[in-house]
């Protein structure tokens, strides 16, 4: 199953809520992510842009885009971003497969 790097960073109202009265986000997570069939590896609380960064595995993009727009549709996320992400050995795959075709392309020329 694909990987993806999904990034967040939270509206104002929601951080006030967060302090206001904790609760567990990546249980809440991992609930959403698992009713959609897939894994949530990772959960981090950051410093920087994103306030949290998640490793996720599953099925296929609609179930990322499905899980990112439940999350967003809720109106506590200010921010988000997904990287979908390759193994080192699906990268290499595709070096090599880009090998064999790179005649294929003539780039523009000025």
């Amino acid at each position: 199953m694909p990987f993806y790097l999904y990034q967040l960073t939270y509206s104002k109202d929601a951080v006030k809520a967060m302090v206001a009265s904790p609760s567990d986000r990546e249980a809440a997570a991992r609930k959403l992510i698992e009713a959609l069939g897939g894994k949530l590896h990772h959960m981090f609380f950051a410093f920087g842009q994103s306030d949290v960064i998640c490793l996720i595995e599953g099925p296929d993009d609609t179930f990322m885009m499905a899980g990112a727009a439940a999350v967003a549709s809720t109106g506590t996320v200010s921010t988000s971003s997904t990287t979908k992400l390759m193994t080192s050995a699906d990268a290499m795959a595709a070096m090599t497969l880009a090998g064999k075709v790179t005649g294929a392309y003539t780039p523009p020329h000025g």
